[in-house]
């Protein structure tokens, strides 16, 4: 099993950064998973791995061996890309071999071995019919089957279910996960939908503005992030501006809501999950908004001193008048550039 090394890449289009001296390690065998916003480069690292796009500084080692200057076909390296790219004059079999056929198997022997790969992962996909004639899930499936037949143990994913249904989307992460896993790839993904990374990854790296700025497990992203834009882009946050005050955390309209491990007077920010937000006592607010999301309502809450929070519960909660508190919380420094433009996610 391979594992990728990339050290201090940089890439830019002109004035624009794409991606500014990145650094990151993938484990022998690890799912990781690449998330950010639009535009935050997460793309162009892909194709700097596979050479389609080369760094103007860095390098890209894999297995301690650098692999830059090798033209993509001799990088062993999987490809799935967003729009999937099937031959529209080739049926399923034809386009899921591909790969064995460019190198010389014997056409019978492809389909064989794309028939078994199929069964063994529970592809449902009618192999004999060609794109046009498949759905954009079943589509997906044939680019998912090109990608593991043709052998690659590292395995490249650019945004690889944005174009299919929820249900159908939540079906195919759990099959990419079964053969990552199975067939002891590894994987790096590109989205920038946090909740398919968390549901695949074994670690996730957040990008903004071409670099990273939190690598960890998912559990970690979600439970302790390093800064505002990673709790606001990992999940659902609500933010509030305080300070530190007699060694608790007192906001807007003075209101205390618990230690703060922060210097005395230091102007902090205040990071609530919507879960974490407890109804009965504390401040007052105003429900703006509720939604219902099944097993949950979830509330738009504006509090009595002006700011807005999001609560989700199970509880249906009667009126709109309500008092808040907050079972946990996390503590971040108020950042230099102000608190709107530390979470903007461009």
């Amino acid at each position: 099993m391979p594992e990728i090394e990339l050290v201090n890449i940089r890439k830019t289009y002109g004035r624009i950064i794409a991606i500014d001296r990145v650094n990151l390690h993938v484990n022998d065998g690890e799912y990781m998973a690449v998330i950010g916003p639009s535009g935050c480069g997460k793309s162009t690292l892909l194709k700097v791995i596979s050479g389609i796009v080369e760094p103007d500084e860095g390098d890209v080692l894999v297995d301690g061996e650098s692999i830059l200057g090798k033209p993509p076909e001799e990088r062993n390296i999987g490809f799935i890309f967003q729009d999937l790219a099937l031959f529209p004059h080739m049926n399923g079999f034809e386009n899921a071999g591909y790969g064995l056929r460019v190198r010389e198997w014997d056409p019978r022997d492809a389909d064989h071995e794309v028939l078994e790969l199929a069964r063994e992962f529970g592809f449902n996909v009618e192999l004999a019919r060609f794109p046009e004639e498949m759905s954009s899930g079943e589509q997906q499936q044939v680019a998912l089957l090109r990608a593991i037949a043709y052998g690659a143990k590292i395995l490249l994913l650019d945004e690889p279910l944005s174009a299919i249904d929820r249900k159908v989307s939540e079906e195919v992460r759990e099959k990419l996960r079964r053969i990552v896993k199975s067939k002891g790839l590894t994987a790096l993904h590109v989205t920038h939908n946090q909740e398919e990374a968390m549901a695949v990854a074994d670690r996730i790296a957040v990008m903004r503005r071409g670099r990273f700025v939190q690598v960890g497990t998912p559990q970690e992203l979600y439970y302790n992030p390093l800064t505002p834009f990673v709790m606001a882009f990992v999940g659902d946050a609500s933010f509030l501006v305080g300070r530190t005050e007699n060694g608790k955390v007192v906001v807007r309209g003075g209101y205390e809501i618990g230690p703060s491990n922060l210097p005395e007077g230091e102007l902090l920010v205040v990071g609530i999950r919507p879960e974490n937000v407890v109804f009965g006592t504390g401040i007052p607010g105003r429900i703006r908004l509720r939604s219902y999301l099944g097993a949950f309502l979830r509330y738009e809450i504006e509090l009595v001193n002006g700011d807005v929070i999001i609560a989700v519960t199970e509880e249906e909660l009667e009126g709109k008048d309500v008092k808040v508190w907050f079972s946990g919380y996390k503590l971040f420094r108020f950042p230099e550039e102000g608190l709107s433009e530390a979470i903007l996610p461009g």
